[in-house]
């Protein structure tokens, strides 16, 4: 894509596409007129900040000879970077927008939760602070949700089957769930990871949304762009366990079955809204995908609740399950009005 002229000491850049919202927001406001003096500016001045050992002090530096556009640039380095990479504020950053992300949500969608920070305070194990933020579900502080923050890259998913006893213990998506859950007394657990400080064994475990058999669920969001989309379906999954199991002993491999296809399901419609809203154009297909895995998800749902009010499946459950006819149906009728568009 790009190419070093030596003998005229130019930089060829062949055609090229770039996704992003931020900069194509900047350059959909611009007159058409300015977009390439505009571009050839941003280069510069991003080469130059790449040539300094810290952008804040390059931007601090050089604010007066490029003007006041770059206040709001200076701005989010300094509070979105320096600021939050800093390990001893970074975690309680995190709490602070995971609780306001999820009272706000609640309120939105009308829900009688709430989200608490426990801060300093320990819980029921002497001497421990593990479960950052306690959600009552319909306000019922016998029927709580505990969620535990990691943007930490040194902490890795440390399934049982690969626990050492015998070495130092270290932190990991397994223990941290485990240990929230039963430090503050809650019914399920979730643990929340940021997908700019994270290790690769999670991302290849836990795409968006995961979910440990027994154990808990795992969210990855994004809190450099606001992204919290992975923490409220990973939530209202918890809490409709948390609502629905009975004290009655679960067949928990079945219940694994009906999680991680809802989870499959969901982090398909993640990556089709994603690129519904990267792209200008939508297309029939993406809008047929869509609307088949929105069915899907409120279909397995729908089993899933049942399960947990029940105990268990009966065999007519399973096979109309397995079949999804009545998902068929359903389709059949969007699939012809998304044809007559």
């Amino acid at each position: 894509m790009l190419n070093l002229n030596q003998q005229l000491k130019r930089v060829e850049i062949k055609e090229f596409e770039i996704e992003n919202q931020i900069v194509f927001n900047y350059f959909d406001n611009l007159p058409a007129s300015e977009r390439d003096e505009k571009l050839l500016r941003a280069i510069y001045i991003g080469v130059l900040a790449l040539m300094e050992d810290r952008i804040s002090a390059f931007l601090s530096k050089t604010s007066n000879e490029l003007g006041t556009e770059l206040e709001s640039l200076k701005m989010i380095f300094e509070m979105k970077k320096e600021l939050f990479y800093k390990s001893a504020i970074k975690g309680n950053l995190a709490e602070d927008e995971v609780a306001e992300f999820l009272n706000n949500y609640f309120q939105e969608k009308r829900i009688k939760d709430k989200a608490f920070l426990t801060g300093n305070s320990t819980g029921s194990i002497p001497k421990n602070k593990t479960g950052d933020i306690v959600c009552e579900v319909n306000g019922n502080s016998e029927l709580k949700i505990v969620i535990e923050c990691k943007f930490d890259k040194s902490i890795k998913v440390g399934d049982i089957e690969s626990k050492d006893i015998f070495i130092r213990k270290t932190d990991t998506a397994w223990s941290q769930l485990i240990e929230a859950q039963a430090n503050r007394e809650a019914k399920v657990s979730l643990i929340v990871f940021d997908i700019s400080l994270i290790d690769n064994s999670i991302l290849k475990s836990f795409e968006n949304v995961g979910y440990i058999p027994g154990i808990g669920f795992v969210a990855i969001i994004d809190s450099q762009k606001g992204d919290y989309s992975n923490l409220a379906i990973a939530y209202m999954l918890a809490r409709d366990i948390a609502l629905n199991s009975k004290e009655i002993e679960l067949d928990k491999d079945l219940l694994a079955v009906l999680v991680n296809r809802i989870i499959k399901d969901i982090n398909e419609i993640t990556s089709i809204r994603t690129l519904v809203q990267n792209n200008i154009e939508n297309n029939k297909a993406i809008l047929k995908q869509l609307e088949k895995s929105i069915l899907l998800m409120e279909f397995n749902q729908d089993y899933l609740k049942k399960f947990l009010n029940d105990g268990t499946l009966t065999k007519k459950d399973l096979l109309q399950y397995y079949m999804g006819d009545e998902v068929k149906e359903k389709y059949k009728i969007i699939e012809r009005d998304i044809d007559s568009i």
